[in-house]
This record gives structure tokens, sequence and C-alpha cells, in this order.
């Protein structure tokens, strides 16, 4: 900002000249910055235009397109580029899903990065297609990179907000803020689809359509990862803590450490805060995501400068590359992940996975019956398989920093099968196990029911055997061997 002068003239005009001056100055710093000093804006700010072009040097819509095109040309093998539906005013909300088999379903964790979620906060989308490119360049010869394609899929929204983008303003082309637009846990907002915008219709419909196990949005206005909750019921500003903040905690500190200077905040402790301690906000996607999709997902927070000269965004990268890759490795890297069956016909079962003392339930998928469930590291978890008309199972583990892989099978209620298969191993030969076998050959069609009994058993190992051979389970990190329940 540039210093007013004042010349020399008679006193009367000098005093005249030096109260304009004054109240010159003080307008001029009035319109410096409108926003909140933390740089996250409890009211919205898309009143005030840039007077400069700050978008210089970044991708404008058209660019982001041909650059999302192009990638998807050049990495077709790992690769494939789609759209979850439409802005307000028709522009294609383009992903890049990376993994060793794009566009196919496979009992691998997923994990989505959303940039540009507020028009002004464009960084995030430069960042994202950098990493893209980076791991296609690097997937052969990178050892994380390479878990990353071949253990996680990856889907990579650049920007969900390509209007506020263009208009260079906060929200979308109804001026909108998408951050305070998804249904909200303590008020009744947003309630009504029919009123939401169109990308956050596109946003939960992809949500329903793909189970994703972890999530990050990349904002700007301030360096931290920002976690659940991010409200209170009181609306209180105060910390406000999600039946996961351990694990939460863990996966922002994962971020904060790896990034070049986030933990070393003054202002938040180790680089991260719970949002609500912050400052509590409703209808955010964050809070969403974890509630209707069990999707763990951050804010994070990857520039002080909205908009930052775009000779910095290299810089900006490389502080940000290796916390990026190790959040996305994270869901492969740690955790507990398994599949569960049912044992009368060895189809997956699309059950409920629960921890003791953690209000919180994942429900495993619909094809392959896949979990992956993240938890806090170096802590014992008893977890339980359950679904409706089947028995629950539950076991206890302790979870190192590896990941661990636990299957279930779970009986149905009720079933002759499971009485057999109890039986099957008790050699002990007493009355009450002879009377049970009795009882059940004790039908008139002895030989096919003897012929069925037999089939069941031998398929019943066979799925046992089958489940501590699959080689496709887990990630190559180096986790235990499966444990079947």
């Amino acid at each position: 900002m540039k210093k007013m002068t004042c010349p020399s003239h008679s006193r009367l005009t000098l005093l005249f000249l030096s109260a304009f001056c004054l109240l010159g100055t003080a307008f001029a710093r009035g319109g410096e910055r409108s926003s909140d000093p933390l740089g996250r804006h409890l009211l919205d700010d898309s009143g005030s235009k840039p007077r400069i072009d700050v978008a210089q040097g970044y991708m404008s819509n058209a660019d982001l397109e041909n650059a999302i095109m192009a990638f998807g040309k050049r990495c077709s093998n790992i690769s494939q580029i789609y759209s979850i539906g439409n802005t307000v005013n028709g522009v294609s909300m383009r992903v890049i899903e990376i993994s060793d088999n794009p566009g196919r379903e496979e009992p691998e964790p997923s994990f989505k990065f959303i940039g540009n979620v507020h028009g002004d906060e464009p960084v995030g989308r430069e960042l994202l297609i950098l990493l893209a490119n980076w791991l296609c360049d690097n997937y052969v010869k990178d050892p994380l990179a390479k878990l990353i394609v071949e253990n996680v899929h990856l889907h990579i929204l650049p920007s969900m907000n390509p209007d506020g983008f263009a208009l260079k303003r906060r929200g979308n082309a109804n001026n909108v803020d998408l951050n305070r637009d998804f249904p909200d846990q303590f008020f009744a907002v947003n309630n009504v689809e029919d009123e939401r915008q169109p990308e956050t219709k596109a946003i939960m419909r992809w949500l329903r359509r793909i189970k994703f196990t972890a999530s990050a949005s990349l904002h700007g206005g301030a360096l931290v990862a920002n976690y659940p909750w991010d409200g209170t019921q009181n609306k209180r500003k105060e910390y406000y803590a999600c039946p996961d903040d351990q694990t939460f905690q863990f996966l922002a500190s994962v971020y904060s450490r790896s990034h070049y200077n986030m933990s070393l905040s003054q202002e938040f402790p180790g680089g991260i805060t719970n949002g609500a301690a912050w400052y509590p906000i409703y209808g955010g996607m964050q809070d969403w995501n974890y509630i209707h999709a069990g999707c763990f997902e951050l804010t994070l927070e990857i520039s002080d400068n909205k908009w930052p000269n775009a000779s910095e965004l290299s810089t900006i990268w490389e502080y940000n590359r290796m916390s990026m890759l190790k959040l996305v490795a994270t869901v492969a890297k740690t955790g507990v992940h398994g599949r569960i069956f049912s044992s009368d016909n060895g189809k997956p079962l699309p059950a409920f996975i629960a921890i003791k003392g953690i209000n919180h339930t994942i429900k495993a998928g619909e094809r392959f019956a896949d979990y992956h469930r993240l938890l806090l590291p170096g802590e014992k978890y008893q977890v339980m398989a359950s679904m409706p008309g089947y028995k629950s199972k539950s076991t206890t583990i302790v979870l190192d920093e590896e990941a661990t892989t636990l299957d279930f099978i779970l009986e149905p209620e009720g079933s002759r099968v499971a009485k057999i298969l109890e039986t099957e191993c008790d050699c002990s030969g007493n009355s009450k196990s002879r009377v049970e076998m009795a009882d059940i050959f004790a039908h008139p069609n002895l030989e096919v029911s003897l012929i069925v009994i037999v089939v069941l058993v031998f398929l019943f190992l066979l799925l046992r055997r089958r489940l501590h051979m699959n080689p496709k389970q887990r990630p190559l990190s180096g986790p235990k061997g499966a444990t079947v329940v």
C-alpha cells in the first residue's frame, strides 16, 4: 500500500489536507482485508473483488480441463477420467481416478482429494494436478507412489467450484458457500435436497456410489490440518470431539508432521485443530462425510495466502507433496481391514463393523464385503462384525503401526449347518454329541442328508483355506498374516 504525502500550503489548507490524508489512509487500510485474521471465514466475503488479476499464472477453467484430459491420455494405464456432475453454469466436475485397476471395483480402500471448494482458494486445484502427474511419473520407481497405485483407489476432484473461481469469489455462481450447504447434525439446515446446490448434490451422489475410506479437502487462508467436529450443539467456540477423535488427531498429525512447517505453528499446537475449537461452522462437508458416508475427512488449510503469486506454487507443492502422499498411504498402511462372509454359502456379507467404546459403525462393501477401519495405532481394540439374521462375532486385536487383516465368517441364526459344524471338531465322543448327531440323521432321506452335510463341510473348509491364501487382501506394507474369526 502506497504512503500518501501532503504538500506544503497555508496553515488552514495544511490542516484540511492533513485531515483528508488521514481519512484516505484509514479508507485504504479498511479495504485491505475484510476476512478474519485466521483466514477461515465466519461470514461470506464474496462482496469484494480483487483489484488486480490475482489469478494471473493460475490455470483457467479451460486450462484445467485440458490438463485433466491430457493426463488421462498420458497415464491411461493407471487412470480414468469421469464426471460426477455439472456446476450451476454447466461446467463438468471431472475426477481423475488413479489405480493399477482404474474403474474396476476391488476390495481395497478408496481415498479422495477435493480442491477449490471455495472459488477464491485456488491453490488446491494446482497442487492436485501436480500430485496426479507426480504419481504417474514415479509409481514405477518410488516405493510410496507404487504402494498408493497398487493398493488404493485415489480419486482427485481438482475443482469443486470452478464457477466461483471464474468469478474470483468464495461462493458458487449462485453466491452460495458450498462448505455450508450440506445437511447438519445439530441444526435443520440444508435438509431439503432440491434447495441444495448442484455441486453439493454431485458430491453426495458420489459418496453414495463409492465407499471412501478417507478424504481431504484443500483450502487456503491458513496453515493447519482441521478435523471434526466442525460445529457444536450450543454454537459455542470450544473443543467438540467426535467418536473417532484420537484417530482424526492421528490422521491430521500425519499431514502436519510431514509438511515443511505446518507442525511448527505457534497458533495451532502440532499444526492441527479441532474445527469447533477454531470456530464452529454448520452445514460443512467434513462432518457430513463422517456421519453419512463413514468417510474420515480432513479440511486442510495449505497456504496462509489465498492467492499467492503463481511463482510460489512450486514451493507450496514441495512443502505439501510428502504430506499428501503419506496421508493417502495411511489408508492402506494402518488400521484394520478385512472381508466378511456367510458360513452357509461362502457369499460376501455387507455387514457392519463396530469397535467397542467408539460410537461409530461402518458398513462393509456390497460386492466384496470388504471393510477398512482406520484406528489409532498402538492400542488394543475389540472388533465386532454384525448382520441382521446372523450371529455376531467379536475378537480383540492389538493394532501395531502396520495394518492388520481380520476376516469374519458369520453363521446364520438358527442354522442346522452351524450346529453340525460345531460338532465336527468334537472328538470326545460323549453321549450328548452322539444324541445330537443321531437326531440330525433321523431323517427319511438319510443318504441325501449325508451328501449335503459332506458337501457343506467341504465347502466350509475350502473357504477357510482360500481366505488364508488370498494374496490380494492386503497392501505391500508388511502387515501380519490374515486372521479369520
